[in-house]
């Protein structure tokens, strides 16, 4: 059987009780992550701006955008809804930097709306096929060299997840990846500046699977060959290193979905290792006027992502998401890193940016050995003390997962700081819908739950 019709027979094929445990644990919390972060990123630069875009653009009224209430064109609530799930960066992520989640769940809750309601088991399969597609296809960090695994992968996952929920025959399973194969793009430079665009990538990855779906099930064909083709995935992407039939080796049996990593503070996954270690010595007792100056040391593919001097720029949340030395000033600033913490009037305090400023960030490829998020973190001090500190695996990603509490507190924090006093007095119900999706109805019922 080639790759491409592998995939396309799971995407039809697969149900919730062919998932392990661990697969179905990691997609309900990759679900209840993405509830939280919508609900508290609904009003970030980029989001009201689009918001305002695409209600001003119009059309027919097909789906909710979440908080708001307003009703859109199925793909431009999807894109709406995922611009915000992905405006905290503090949602799922997996390396070398795949955020499947803020694109996976508003494009499969904006398809339940098109088939008029679904119920939890449907809603769970569809988003953990997605992400296992995506999970499948996602290719290290030397591959993609500067796309974003975002716009890459992304957009061909939510189309596996629409068409799931659409109920596309195998025949228009296989357009929908097509046409959404051709709809990959997007570059790591919109991180390094610090721009809108990491956001409104996510929101463009939802809307292609939404579209592409609907673009299938209207007859309109991509390529068939878009995995192993002479010009197809594994060419194009995988530069022939990774053919389409090791993408899809033991499909259905190993889950590498499972390698989803959660983010314990609300920035970029590889700024994680920096903060725990950051505040790992404010524990110590290290405080700022006791600092001459820190160093970062981290792998050469997170340097270039998150390495750069800090400069709070036009965009102050996003470029301290992406900066490895801001998260280290101001968790030891602050002694923690929550999301009130990444509120531009904090980022642009002039305490924070003088530390900011004192903080050097170096690449060690030796680092490559020890993990992705590897990290090391020596403080000198002001009396002529060296304090050093290391991590290999970040908290929250794999060998180093967040405990349920740790969950638990996460989408709490995101609830209390919605949008909007409603959906944070919601918030015990939310939990308790979220902690028995599987039983649900009508998954409509959390949309009710995050509408204003």
């Amino acid at each position: 059987m080639a790759p491409e019709d592998e995939l396309i027979e799971f995407i039809h094929d697969t149900h919730l009780r062919d998932l392990s445990l661990d697969a179905r644990h990691t997609v309900t919390t990759m679900i209840g992550a993405n509830i939280g972060t919508t609900a508290a990123g609904a009003a970030e630069d980029g989001c009201t701006q689009l918001r305002h875009f695409l209600l001003a653009r119009g059309g027919r009224e097909e789906a909710t955008v979440l908080v708001y209430g307003d009703r859109l064109p199925a793909t431009a609530a999807a894109q709406l809804n995922a611009t915000m799930a992905r405006a905290l960066d503090y949602e799922d992520a997996m390396v070398p930097g795949l955020h499947l989640g803020a694109a996976l769940i508003p494009t499969a809750l904006a398809c339940a709306e098109l088939r008029g309601g679904v119920d939890g088991t449907e809603f769970l399969t569809a988003v953990a096929i997605g992400a296992e597609v995506g999970a499948r296809i996602n290719l290290p960090d030397r591959l993609y060299n500067g796309f974003d695994p975002t716009g890459i992968a992304g957009p061909i996952a939510a189309a596996a997840t629409a068409s799931r929920l659409l109920g596309l025959s195998p025949e228009r399973i296989s357009q929908a990846l097509g046409l959404a194969f051709n709809r990959t793009a997007g570059s790591f430079q919109s991180n390094i500046d610090g721009s809108l665009a990491v956001r409104l990538i996510q929101g463009w990855v939802a809307e292609s699977g939404v579209l592409c779906a609907q673009l299938a099930q209207a007859d309109l064909t991509g390529p068939t060959g878009f995995l192993d083709g002479l010009y197809g995935y594994a060419h194009l992407y995988a530069r022939n290193e990774i053919a389409g039939a090791q993408m899809t080796a033991d499909l259905g049996n190993r889950w590498e979905l499972t390698n989803t990593g959660f983010k314990k503070y609300p920035s970029c996954g590889l700024t994680q290792g920096t903060t725990e270690l950051a505040l790992r010595a404010y524990a110590d007792g290290v405080r700022p006027n006791m600092i001459e100056n820190i160093e970062v040391t981290m792998t050469p593919y997170g340097h270039r992502l998150v390495g750069h001097p800090f400069n709070p720029g036009e965009n102050p949340r996003v470029a301290a998401q992406f900066s490895a030395s801001y998260c280290a000033a101001g968790a030891l600033l602050h002694g923690a890193a929550r999301l009130e913490h990444f509120r531009p009037d904090t980022i642009l305090g002039a305490d924070v940016q003088e530390l900011a400023s004192r903080t050097i960030v170096r690449a060690d490829p030796s680092l490559d050995e020890c993990g992705p998020g590897a990290t090391r973190l020596t403080v000198h001090a002001t009396n002529g003390d060296v304090l050093g500190y290391g991590i290999d695996a970040p908290p929250g990603f794999p060998g180093n997962p967040l405990s349920p509490d740790d969950h638990e507190n996460r989408l709490r924090d995101c609830l209390s700081a919605a949008h909007g006093p409603t959906i944070s007095s919601r918030t015990e119900r939310l939990v308790e819908s979220l902690n028995r999706l599987d039983q649900l109805d009508n998954v409509s019922t959390l949309i009710e739950l995050l509408t204003a």
